[in-house]
């Protein structure tokens, strides 16, 4: 059974190459697509994925809200937060939102996404 991944990101373009880089991953698809924290949080309850591949920067909540509201419910996805930017505050903040790991948008790939998936243990 593949793992279920929603991709919450507010461009267009990145969630179009989230969608190529996990389609083409064995053993993971797309299940849903949100452009905003808040829709994010109401997909992960709605499609109830087995990962979130989450933002930083959002419209309306940020994606460390988006996340702490995500790893909040019962049984929750596994999260993992992405930004263009490369910080080690953001690496701290979202595994204290509650994610498996922080990755850069520029260093994310097929490899990446397996090696997170599989570091979080399942």
């Amino acid at each position: 059974m593949p793992v279920r991944v929603l991709i919450v990101d507010d461009q267009e373009p990145f969630r179009s190459a989230a969608r190529m880089v996990v389609e083409m991953s064995d053993g993971f698809e797309v299940v849903g697509e949100a452009e905003s924290g808040e829709e994010g949080v109401e997909l992960a309850a709605e499609l109830q994925p087995d990962l979130v591949l989450m933002d930083v920067y959002l419209p309306g909540i940020d994606g460390m809200e988006a996340t702490r509201r995500i790893t909040s419910a019962d049984d929750p996805p596994r999260v993992l937060v992405m930004s263009t930017h490369e910080s080690v505050e953001f690496a701290q903040a979202a595994l204290a939102a509650g994610a498996i790991a922080f990755i850069p948008k520029s260093q994310f790939g097929m490899d990446e996404l397996a090696d997170a998936w599989d570091r979080a243990g399942d």
